[in-house]
């Protein structure tokens, strides 16, 4: 169950895991293990994040987003999280006081009889609280509090600017480490310019988030959806500079497969980085490109486990 406001009458007594969850990684797992366990004796596995981000709402430079709220959401799901409380981080939102988030997010909205936090945990205006003041509040208002270790790998904090950074060095491997699985982006196939059928390499679009950059170039892809599972592909991610295009788009071209997949949702696994966004001189040399782009991908996805 999604819920998204803090109006409705009090749900269930809840066992709640807090967190911003963006990319749902090997940490966030072990801190959504302990609140699935506590479950079964204090009440209904919840999660209570935030969308927007709130990174994404105070930051003024966009900043990489690892899942969108819909992939969150499945993923919290299948973690064992029964219901999730998505609050939109807006004014209201950032001014509340500590006590006042615990009061009416916590004991009013999710009667909650269990709380689970990592160790830098903060909240209310201006960040004013932290894991002390969460449990003094916590004893006010009748829930415990877990505070769960950060995991390590190579004696690394696995943190979402982690993954992040793999992802920006094009290190996909080790951000499938961070994750406890693959990188992929999940979304709905649009329909473009038809500019890639026009040159003999058709693609299926999928919209990226406009304040979401932080990658980009041409990739080794495996896509899944409808009829699909682990498909080779070669995708592109970026502005499209060789063909003046604008707007932040992922395009992926798979190599076996003929149909149409407009308006079905794919998840797009990235598997190795093959170069960078070029100009080209002419519409021939970057068809020449294109085909060196699909060999070297077929290649590297033979080569990947």
């Amino acid at each position: 169950m999604l819920i998204r406001n803090l109006s409705s009458p009090a749900l269930s007594p809840s066992v709640v895991a807090i967190g911003a969850f963006d990319g749902l990684h090997l940490g966030h797992q072990a801190l959504l293990q302990r609140c699935v366990a506590r479950s079964d004796v204090a009440g209904v596995a919840t999660a209570l994040t935030f969308e927007p981000l709130p990174r994404h709402y105070f930051k003024r430079e966009p900043t990489l987003r690892l899942t969108p709220m819909a992939t969150r959401y499945r993923l919290l799901r299948r973690a064992g999280i029964e219901r999730v409380l998505a609050l939109r981080f807006d004014q209201t939102l950032a001014a509340m006081s500590p006590e006042n988030f615990v009061r009416v997010a916590l004991h009013d909205r999710l009667s909650a009889k269990a709380l689970f936090v990592g160790p830098n945990f903060r909240f209310g205006h201006r960040r004013e609280g932290d894991v002390d003041t969460l449990i003094a509040l916590g004893a006010r208002y009748g829930f415990e509090v877990s505070v769960v270790a950060p995991v390590l790998q190579d004696q690394q904090v696995i943190s979402a600017t982690a993954v992040r950074q793999a992802l920006i060095a094009g290190d996909f491997g080790h951000a499938a480490r961070l994750l406890g699985r693959p990188y992929a982006y999940e979304g709905r196939v649009v329909r473009g310019q038809q500019l890639g059928r026009q040159l003999g390499f058709p693609t299926a679009n999928i919209r990226w988030p406009q304040d979401s950059p932080g990658f980009s170039g041409i990739f080794a892809v495996r896509v899944s959806g409808p009829g699909l599972r682990d498909a080779p592909a070669v995708a592109s991610l970026g502005y499209r500079p060789a063909v003046g295009g604008k707007e932040l788009l992922l395009e992926v071209h798979l190599l076996d497969f003929t149909g149409d997949l407009y308006g079905q949702r794919l998840s797009v696994q990235f598997v190795a980085k093959q170069r960078d966004e070029w100009h080209f001189a002419s519409l021939d040399a970057l068809v020449e490109q294109i085909r060196l782009d699909a060999a070297e991908a077929r290649r590297l996805l033979a080569l990947a486990p």
